[in-house]
């Protein structure tokens, strides 16, 4: 067994803290005298789509187009039991919105009901969830080595990732409480994992699919506890979703989730990707689409290739694996489109999985899945400044 040169490991701790501090100062370069960190929510500039609780609140404006879904979420915080009937308003989909509630009710306790603070709560949590997840991590992938501080780095400088943090978006902190279920299933502890998977669940839906990460029973009690698990899982989205019944009556709270026949939107993602690149040129920031369909394309195939089942994080990747066959086009819209924060647990796991295996064409395999790094150069300000 080979052992690490000390000077060695305190390059690559090193190395992993400067791009800690990258990150970190790169997100402070969006704060605003007047308006704080709220450039990160992206509001839309439409006071008809606003709570009165925000509209009193200093926040910067932008143009619908520029707008994104940060500015739904952020709204929920101020009104995390959704009493002020004003909410339906704002949002786009209310049912569908108020069902990821999670990183909401965080930010209000964050912010600890302060409204004010509620808003800045909400648009650093990534920023919080990030670091914490960037320790988490070095359970797994410890960047104590060139190979390890490689793989961490791919995980945590993804697009999706990075994406989740400049638009204040869910999926970044999504991936940290899946990594908290995975951990407890690793040790053995069923129903905790079970437990912090359905907690997931009230964050995004997608997040439930981190139950995958729960042990195979192999015998017959084995089997009724698993069954158990299962019920725990399913039971806070379940209790959320009667209080949301409550409220909305009228409308049934299972909104259908963004899906379509299999492999429709992929295979259509491909064709508009390639012919836009075939007409326009490399120039076209359809290549970061391209960047994107690669990765996840790789990554799949690598995991098909492993078949490394009895790992909790093969099984999780998997899972989002299966995802992407059946994502509505509306998920792959755009470049690189947003497939890069949806299936953001694939990223961590195919790279888990794949830093296990110490075979020189493993490197090839590391690169190919890992291109979506390309136009996550893009996102954040890691070397200018904010716009």
């Amino acid at each position: 067994m080979t052992t690490t040169n000390p000077r060695t490991r305190w390059i690559c701790r090193a190395a992993a803290l400067a791009i800690a501090a990258l990150v970190v100062s790169s997100v402070a370069r969006f704060y605003h005298p007047r308006y704080g960190f709220t450039a990160l929510i992206a509001f839309a500039n439409n006071p008809e789509y606003q709570l009165p609780a925000l509209q009193s609140l200093p926040h910067l404006p932008n143009p619908p187009w520029a707008s994104y879904d940060g500015q739904f979420y952020a709204q929920l915080a101020l009104d995390p039991l959704l009493r002020d009937s004003a909410i339906d308003r704002v949002l786009d989909a209310p049912i569908y919105r108020a069902r990821r509630i999670l990183f909401s009710w965080t930010a209000w306790a964050l912010g600890l009901g302060r409204p004010a603070w509620i808003l800045t709560a909400y648009a650093l949590q990534n920023v919080l969830f990030w670091l914490l997840l960037a320790i988490l991590l070095a359970r797994w992938l410890p960047p104590d080595t060139p190979r390890g501080l490689a793989f961490w780095t791919a995980c945590l400088l993804s697009h999706g990732m990075l994406m989740s943090i400049r638009l204040a978006l869910l999926d970044g902190p999504s991936v940290f409480v899946i990594a908290l279920a995975v951990v407890a299933a690793e040790r053995g502890r069923m129903f905790t994992s079970a437990l912090v998977a359905g907690i997931a669940g009230l964050g995004k839906e997608t997040n439930l699919l981190s139950a995958s990460a729960l042990p195979t029973p192999d015998r017959r009690r084995g089997w009724l506890a698993f069954a158990a698990a299962l019920v725990v899982v399913a039971l806070p989205l379940l209790i959320w979703q009667d209080y949301l019944h409550s409220i909305y009556r009228s409308t049934s709270p299972m909104t259908a989730a963004p899906i379509q026949l299999p492999l429709v939107g992929y295979v259509q993602k491909w064709q508009t990707t390639l012919a836009d690149i075939w007409s326009i040129g490399i120039a076209t920031p359809a290549v970061y689409g391209l960047a994107a369909l690669i990765s996840v394309t790789v990554q799949c195939a690598y995991l098909l290739y492993s078949r490394q089942f009895a790992t909790p994080w093969w099984r999780v990747a998997a899972a989002y694996g299966c995802l992407i066959l059946i994502l509505d086009r509306a998920v792959w819209e755009g470049y690189p489109s947003a497939v890069t924060r949806v299936t953001l647990p694939l990223v961590f796991g195919f790279n888990i999985v794949l830093a296990r295996d110490v075979r020189p064409q493993s490197w090839v395999w590391f690169v190919l899945g890992n291109v979506h790094l390309i136009p996550a150069a893009t996102v954040l300000p890691l070397l200018g400044a904010a716009r």
